[in-house]
């Protein structure tokens, strides 16, 4: 299966961003960066048909990562910082994207501002 990458603006606070991101299927959404090694993590990109307010976990995620929620204009709804083998972690209401962005050495000086704040 060919995996899906797809180039993602963000504006937070002041900055602009591009990640590129990789689009998960519907099996990858329940996996997300579980068992994933740091060094070889990427961005992941989760799209839902419909807005949504699944809750995520960070179980068997061995590091911390950004979850970013965004509406169906990829505008920023919610940020948080998520340390590894948290339980409950309730994102806003009604979000359609969910970015899930390792904090690694590709994607940590990029996304600092996010973890100082």
């Amino acid at each position: 299966m060919k995996e899906k990458k797809k180039k993602i603006s963000l504006d937070f606070e002041n900055h602009r961003l591009e990640v590129i991101v990789r689009q998960c299927n519907f099996f990858e959404r329940f996996l997300g960066l579980m068992f994933t090694r740091r060094k070889n993590a990427e961005a992941l990109l989760f799209e839902f048909n419909q807005p949504t307010s699944i809750r995520i976990h960070s179980f068997f995620v061995f590091f911390p990562f950004i979850a970013i929620w965004l509406d169906e204009k990829d505008k920023i709804i919610n940020v948080e910082k998520v340390n590894p083998f948290k339980l409950d972690i309730k994102g806003p209401r009604n979000f359609k994207k969910l970015l899930e962005i390792p904090l690694n050495k590709k994607y940590s000086k990029e996304f600092s501002f996010v973890v100082d704040n």
